[in-house]
This record gives C-alpha cells, structure tokens and sequence, in this order.
C-alpha cells in the first residue's frame, strides 16, 4: 500500500513538474500544436489522402526529412508525428550533439522496443550539420526500424544528407507561412489559455507590422509577441510603438499592396538603371526590412539584367538569376546578401537597353502584319514531298563557309534589310557592335574584303 501511495506522489510531482516546465517555456513552445488539425499551413502535406497524413493514421513506421526555411513547422510536425502516434519523443540537435548522443538514444530506443514494444521518434534538428560519419551512425537504426526518425534541415537535402539516408526517408518540402496563415498562429497565441489568455491584445497597424517582421517564420511571430507582452503595461494593447520598442525594429511605412510597393521599386529600378550603387542598396534594404518578397525583387532583378544592362554585361543576367535561385535554396535573412551583391553587380555594370528595343522594333513589325512567308529555301525539307514544293532548295549549310557565316536571305521579304538590333558602345557591347557589323556585310553580300 505504501509503495502504491510513493508511486501516486512521484506521478503527482511529475505532473505537477511538467506544468511548470510548460510554464515557463516560451510562447512559440507552449503553443505547439496538440494534433494535425492544429497546424497552421502546410496544407500540401497535411490535406486528407497525402503520405504524412496517411503514415500518422495508420500508425506506420516512417523516416521523414523535412526541408524548409526556419519557422515553417520542421520541429512542430516531428512533435506532433510522436502525440499523434502516442511514441517517445526523443530531440538531438546536430550543432551541439555527436556521434555519442546519437548512439546513446538509439540503444535507449531499441531497450523501449524490446522490453515495451514502444517505438521512438527521433527528431534530428539541423541534420545537415552532421558529417558523413555521424549522418552514417543513424543508418542502422533507420534501415533496422528501431526508431522512426525524423530529420530537419533548412539546406538542400540532395547536397547535404548523404544518399543511403535520403533514399530511405521520405522527402517533404516545407513554404514559408503565408501572412493570413501567420495572422492565425499570432490571433490564437493571443487567446488560447496556453499562450497570453486574452491578456493583452494587437492593434491593426501593430498586427500588421508583426506579420511583416516575421517573413513567414511562425516562430519568430511569437517570439517577437511575447517580448512585446513583457513591454505592455497590464490591459494595454500591443501598438506598433510598443512593438518596435520590445523587438528594436523600426516600422517600415510600405504597404504591399498599395502605393508604396509600386513607388519603392520604380525607385529601385530606377536607381540601378541610372547606376547609383548606394540608392539602389537602401531600397533594396527598405522592401527586404518591409516584408517584401524577396521572388519578387529577385524576379525585377532579372528582367531589369537584360532591359537596362543586356549585352554590354553579359554576366548581369547570370548574376540575377543566380540570386534568384539563392533566394529559393537559402531563404531570407541570409539571401539579402545575395540579392546585394546582383543589385551591386547591375548597378555598376554599364547600361544599354539595346536588348529592349531589339525585342520591341520587331514586335511592332510583327503586329503591323509583316509577316511574309517564310523563304522557300529555309522551309522543312525532311518531310516526304517537301522536294517537289522546293523546300530547302538552294538553301546554303552555314558551317560549309568560312567563317560559319554565308552570304543568304533569313528574314522574310518584307522585312528584309531590316535592323533591329542597334548595339551600343557601351562595356561590352562595343564588340558586339563590330561583330554585328560584320555578320550583316557578309549575310548581304556586302562585305569588302
């Protein structure tokens, strides 16, 4: 009787030690999800019928690896894979823990197997921090099912994890929250009775700010709202000076949707177009610091590379389009650096929007109706019957010819001799021009040797 009375104290002080431990655990970890149908976002991967959805349901021994920015829900499904499944949740993170940690929580996993038949669920966070023979030092345990392991990682997988341990866990790609989806998590923190319990509350303005601070990252939401409920005095709402106060964040006044989105980056382009490095930097910096979505900057980039820069820098367009992709792999905060070095790259690069105008002189033609047939000499000729049309007669093979380049009509008849590409003698393009030149005497005849 006395052992069970000791064994309903220790169970009390358990509960009793976990209340408090959730406590004074941060808002972000107190409002964890409980189940699926809690988690905000991810509806590709949590919808009715998709694997995740299927593999919880069904109880089914797994190895997940999980790939997204920071904030996306990574460590939140982990948890919430383990309580729906009712298994050990077991969490190693790869900056601080090694080979040892790892190996010490398979064998515990495999004692849990063997003497309760109770699986585990081992979250590796960060798991691309992990060298190849600690990611090596999971396999067994993966291969055998001792645990189901769960790994995160912001880095592409296919370059970080190494192949055994990607081919057997299944791949799940997390987005970034959406600014509705963090209104949600941010609404609910502010209500539910374990995060502020209607405490405190969030003006408009105020919300709104948050959501652009937190760039898609519900973690960092939260974060933010609970340091600015320590600033708030009692019953008084959460404003924006409040909130700038609590986060040291100014508020940038930009409205996604309204004037200054489309101000902000006419200035923008335009201060890359007109070559001021240091103008294009701060507004770059303003929209990044606003909540701006780094795909669309990145996407401008790209047009602004061949508009307003084109063949007298070649490499500009290499340069956005590089960003662009950093962007998609790396994710912002770290990936301003490279939208920096390509709004360096294009403000610095000489200008020439010969490329623009190539494209346009000769839609305009089109749309004027000069569109002749094509020359009966450049027509498809590997058809049966194309000869007796004389498709391809006469037509000259271009690499027979000095040079590659011989003497012939491309263009239509009605547009022949028309030149729309006017090459600049800027950077770059000053060889172009010559070559240009060139090409065009001997494609005519022209040419005088």
């Amino acid at each position: 009787m006395a052992r069970r009375d000791d064994e309903q104290a220790d169970s009390l002080f358990d509960t009793q030690a976990e209340e408090a431990e959730r406590a004074n655990a941060p808002l972000a970890v107190r409002m964890r999800p409980r189940g699926l149908d809690e988690v905000v976002g991810q509806e590709h991967l949590l919808g009715p019928g998709t694997p995740l959805r299927q593999l919880v349901e069904r109880d089914t021994a797994m190895s997940l690896l999980l790939w997204g920015p920071p904030g996306t829900g990574k460590t939140t499904l982990a948890y919430v894979v383990s309580q729906a499944t009712r298994r050990r949740f077991v969490e190693i993170s790869a900056v601080s823990d090694g080979i040892k940690q790892v190996r010490a929580a398979i064998d515990q996993a495999k004692t849990e197997l063997g003497m309760r038949g109770r699986q585990t669920v081992m979250f590796v966070d960060e798991v691309h921090r992990f060298n190849k023979a600690q990611q090596d030092a999971l396999l067994p345990a993966v291969e055998n099912r001792w645990v189901s392991f769960i790994g995160a990682t912001t880095e592409n997988p296919f370059f970080s994890v190494i192949s055994p341990l990607l081919s057997r866990s299944l791949l799940l790609t997390l987005e970034p929250l959406g600014d509705d989806q963090l209104r949600a998590v941010i609404r609910r923190a502010l209500a539910d009775e374990r995060g502020l319990a209607g405490v405190t509350s969030l003006t408009g303005p105020a919300e709104d700010h948050l959501v652009r601070l937190a760039g898609g990252d519900a973690r960092r939401a939260l974060t933010y709202l609970e340091a600015a409920s320590y600033v708030a005095t009692a019953g008084e709402p959460i404003d924006v000076d409040i909130l700038e106060k609590a986060v040291d964040r100014a508020a940038v006044r930009y409205d996604r949707e309204g004037d200054q989105h489309y101000d902000v980056i006419s200035a923008f382009i335009k201060s890359i177009r007109g070559s001021d490095v240091d103008a294009a930097l701060h507004y770059l910096a303003r929209m990044i610091e606003a909540g701006e979505d780094p795909r669309f900057i990145a996407r401008r980039l790209i047009v602004h590379a061949s508009e307003d820069v084109g063949m007298a820098d070649p490499t500009a367009l290499q340069t956005a389009t590089a960003a662009a992709h950093a962007v998609e792999f790396v994710g912002l905060p770290e990936a301003r650096i490279n939208l920096a070095q390509a709004v360096i790259h294009l403000s610095l690069a000489p200008k020439s929007n010969a490329v623009v105008r190539a494209i346009g002189e000769a839609s305009a033609d089109v749309r004027r109706g000069l569109v002749g047939p094509v020359p009966a000499h450049l027509r498809d000729a590997h058809y049966k019957g194309a000869q007796k049309l004389d498709h391809g007669k006469g037509y000259k093979y271009a690499h027979d010819f000095p040079g590659g380049v011989a003497e012939q009509q491309y263009a239509p008849d009605v547009v022949a001799g028309q030149e729309y590409y006017h090459p600049t003698k800027h950077g770059m393009e000053s060889r172009f021009s010559e070559v240009v030149e060139r090409l065009r005497a001997v494609l005519r005849g022209t040419r005088q040797d």
